[in-house]
C-alpha cells in the first residue's frame, strides 16, 4: 500500500490527493455503475443543494475538493456528487466492519476492516496530511474522495474508524463525507461527536470513537433522521447496518454480508471480556463463513467490497500507535507511533 505525504493549503492538500487518485479515477471509478449512477446526479436539485451548504459552512473543505478536482483533471460537479455518493443513493460498495474495547493494561484498542471495490486495491494509500488551517493526520485514502470517511487519526490523538450505513431517509442537509472531514479538526472526543452529530444531514455513517488520554470509547450512529451516541463500557463490534436501539426505527437497507458479518461478531462478543490488538486482528481476519466472511477477499462478493487494509489502533495515555495489515495478516504494512 502506498505511503504519502502531503503538506499545503486546502487546495493544494486536495490537488496532490487528486494527483495520486488520477490514474484510478480515469481508468477505473468512471467505469463503474456506482459512479455513472452517482455522476448523473451532479446537477440535481439535492446536490446543489449541498454544495451550497458545504461552500458557505465549510469553505476550506470546499477548497480541497477543488483541488482535488484540479488534481485529478475532473470536472468539480462530478468530484462533488462522488463525494456525496452516500448521501444520493441509498446503497454504495462501502462496507467495513469494526471493534473495540479496552485491554488487560487499561489501553482502547480500535480495529477496523476497510471494505471497498476490491478492483482498487493497489490504488490506495496510507495518507499524512498537514494542512496550513486545520489539524495534522493520518488517514486512509481511496482515490477521488477526501480523507475523514474511512480510519483515521489526528495530531491529537483522537480516532475515528467509519462504517457505512445505508439509509432510507436521506433528507436536505451536510454530506456525510464532508462532516466527517470536518471532524479530523476535532481537539476532544466531545467536539468530535458534535460535529458529528451534525444536524441537519443527509447521509449515514457509524463512527467508533476514541482518544489518546482519555478513556472513553463511543459508538456513534449519525443519521439524516436524528443520532444516537453510546458510550461503550465493554468489547463492541459494527458491521455497517444501524444496531443501536434508539434509532430501530429508521429504515435501512441490510445486505446478507453486513447481516451475516454482525451476527458472527455478536456470538463472538460473548466470549470477550477484554480486547487486545492480536484477538482483534485475528477476528476481522476470521472467514468463518465461506460465503459472507468477516475478512472479505472474494471476486463474488455480493456487496462488491472486499477487505482492502486492516487497521489497529492502541490508545494510551500518551501515545497512539497504528498498525496497518493487507494481505499478509502477520506482518503490518506500515505502522505509525503518535505522541
Amino acid at each position: 500500500m502506498k505511503k504519502i505525504i502531503i503538506c499545503g493549503s486546502a487546495f493544494a492538500v486536495g490537488q496532490q490527493l487528486g494527483e495520486f487518485g488520477r490514474t484510478a479515477w480515469h481508468q477505473k471509478l468512471t467505469q463503474t455503475a456506482l459512479w455513472q449512477t452517482v455522476t448523473a446526479m451532479k446537477d440535481a436539485p439535492q446536490t446543489i443543494n449541498m454544495r451550497q451548504q458545504v461552500e458557505a459552512q465549510f469553505p476550506l473543505i470546499w477548497q480541497e475538493l477543488v483541488g482535488l478536482a484540479e488534481g485529478l483533471h475532473a470536472p468539480i460537479d462530478e468530484v462533488f456528487a462522488w463525494n456525496c455518493r452516500g448521501d444520493l443513493v441509498r446503497s454504495t460498495s462501502d462496507g467495513c466492519t469494526t471493534v473495540a474495547g479496552k485491554g488487560v493494561n487499561g489501553e482502547l484498542i480500535i480495529a477496523h476492516n476497510e471494505d471497498g471495490f476490491p478492483q482498487l486495491r493497489d490504488d490506495c494509500a496510507i495518507v499524512s496530511i498537514t494542512p496550513d488551517e486545520g489539524l495534522a493526520f493520518t488517514s486512509f485514502a481511496y482515490p477521488g474522495s477526501i480523507c475523514g470517511h474511512t480510519v483515521a487519526v489526528n495530531e491529537k490523538g483522537v480516532v475515528n474508524t467509519v462504517n457505512n450505513i445505508r439509509a432510507l431517509h436521506r433528507p436536505d442537509g451536510l454530506p456525510r463525507q464532508i462532516l466527517a472531514r470536518a471532524a479530523l479538526n476535532a481537539s476532544t472526543l466531545d467536539e468530535a461527536i458534535a460535529i458529528l452529530t451534525t444536524e441537519p444531514r443527509v447521509g449515514a455513517f457509524h463512527h467508533t470513537l476514541g482518544q489518546m488520554g482519555d478513556s472513553r470509547l463511543f459508538s456513534v450512529e449519525a443519521t439524516g433522521s436524528g443520532s444516537s451516541v453510546i458510550l461503550l463500557t465493554g468489547v463492541f463490534a459494527h458491521a455497517n447496518h444501524l444496531i443501536h436501539s434508539q434509532l430501530a426505527a429508521v429504515e435501512q437497507v441490510i445486505t446478507a454480508s453486513s447481516g451475516s458479518r454482525q451476527q458472527r461478531l455478536t456470538e463472538w462478543q460473548k466470549t470477550q471480556t477484554q480486547l487486545d490488538g492480536a484477538s482483534a486482528k485475528a477476528i476481522l481476519s476470521e472467514q468463518h463463513d465461506a460465503v459472507l466472511p468477516i475478512y472479505r477477499l472474494s471476486p463474488q462478493d455480493p456487496d462488491e467490497e472486499n477487505t482492502l487494509a486492516t487497521a489497529v489502533f492502541t490508545l494510551g495515555s500518551e501515545k497512539t500507535t497504528l498498525q496497518v495489515f493487507t494481505l499478509d495478516r502477520q506482518h503490518p504494512a506500515q505502522q505509525y507511533c503518535i505522541d
